[in-house]
């Protein structure tokens, strides 16, 4: 049995170890390695997918505990609440596939289990649109249903020739496959993650963009110390804000080469935020991930003369010393010293 576990933003941020230089971050992003090591208390296997869900494989973990998959789920909220003030919402499977359709119609604070057989499987599959299998994008799905096959219990029950020759022979026996509950993807152990993430949420819905910045300069002055402090660069960022009637609108900058450098990732933060051209937008938070992590010794460093950048480095370097001894606040951006 396959568990997928998505977290969501908490309120309380109890015991949320993602505090920065502006005050703790309380989204399930933020909180994801510390939530994936808490169901690795439960199974070796756990797939962390950023940026808020994890899988677990629990066969082995239903037999030790001597518990069905529902009450391990009910373990995991418990102690995700317990420990970091974030709930969840949880999908049980006998594939990954099924984990995670499962726990997109599963309601905060409850879990939804498929039955791990044929007639469970297919109860659960049957109705839906065929948009909602895994794969299945618009394009495809609008292909189905010009063949009337436009729900996921009548693409099970077409032959799978027919499924080929719509769709081509590769597509054809995917879409087969997941009509039937099938999915041969196992869960892959991933203890190195591959995106960090922080979120500065406001106390009241803010419409001043200076503060907006200000919480920009934060969050990339702590994803920078962070990747410094693991030897580690990323190729991209990612910014979510977050409105006051629950929106959110999301914006991707690759970086013009992989970077820990405080400074280019406010550059990038700020250009982002700026191309969104926010006019009095009530904003309830912002969030931003590093993404494409890797060693920092095999990342290309572009070869630069100019003495304000080297400088800039150097003291970044020498801050980083001192936050080590001294605390995350002991050296601030000037404009987060206030």
């Amino acid at each position: 049995m396959i568990l997928c576990v998505r977290f969501l933003s908490g309120a309380s941020g109890l015991g949320a170890s993602g505090a920065g230089l502006n005050g703790p971050g309380v989204s399930g992003e933020a909180l994801l390695p510390e939530l994936v090591a808490l169901l690795g208390e439960l199974t070796p296997v756990v797939e962390a997918a950023p940026p808020d869900t994890a899988l677990a494989d629990v066969r082995g973990a239903l037999r030790y505990f001597g518990r069905d998959a529902e009450q391990l789920a009910a373990l995991v909220r418990v102690r995700a609440l317990a420990l970091h003030g974030v709930d969840c919402v949880i999908g049980a499977g006998p594939n990954p596939m099924l984990a995670r359709m499962a726990a997109r119609e599963a309601e905060p604070g409850q879990t939804r289990v498929v039955p791990a057989t044929a007639d469970g499987v297919r109860e659960f599959l049957d109705r839906k649109p065929v948009v909602a299998l895994e794969g299945v994008g618009r394009a495809t799905a609008r292909t189905l249903c010009t063949y009337g096959l436009d729900s996921v219990d009548r693409v099970a029950a077409a032959p799978l020739g027919t499924l080929q020759r719509i769709l081509g022979a590769k597509a054809g026996r995917e879409a087969y496959e997941k009509a039937h509950g099938i999915d041969r993807t196992p869960v892959v152990r991933n203890a190195a993650a591959r995106s960090l993430a922080a979120e500065r949420p406001f106390p009241r819905d803010e419409l001043d963009p200076v503060l907006h910045r200000r919480a920009l300069l934060s969050l990339t002055a702590e994803l920078g110390a962070r990747m410094r402090g693991a030897s580690q660069v990323c190729r991209s960022l990612t910014l979510t804000v977050r409105y006051a009637d629950r929106s959110t609108t999301s914006r991707s900058r690759a970086l013009r080469e992989p970077t820990a450098h405080s400074a280019s990732l406010t550059a990038a933060a700020y250009g982002m935020y700026d191309a969104l051209g926010l006019q009095r937008a009530r904003v309830r938070g912002l969030s931003l991930r590093a993404e494409g992590l890797g060693p920092a010794e095999q990342a290309t460093l572009q070869l630069s003369f100019d003495p304000v950048d080297d400088k800039a480095r150097r003291l970044e370097a020498a801050a980083d010393k001192a936050r080590a001894r001294f605390g995350e606040r002991a050296v601030l951006p000037g404009a987060l010293a206030a």
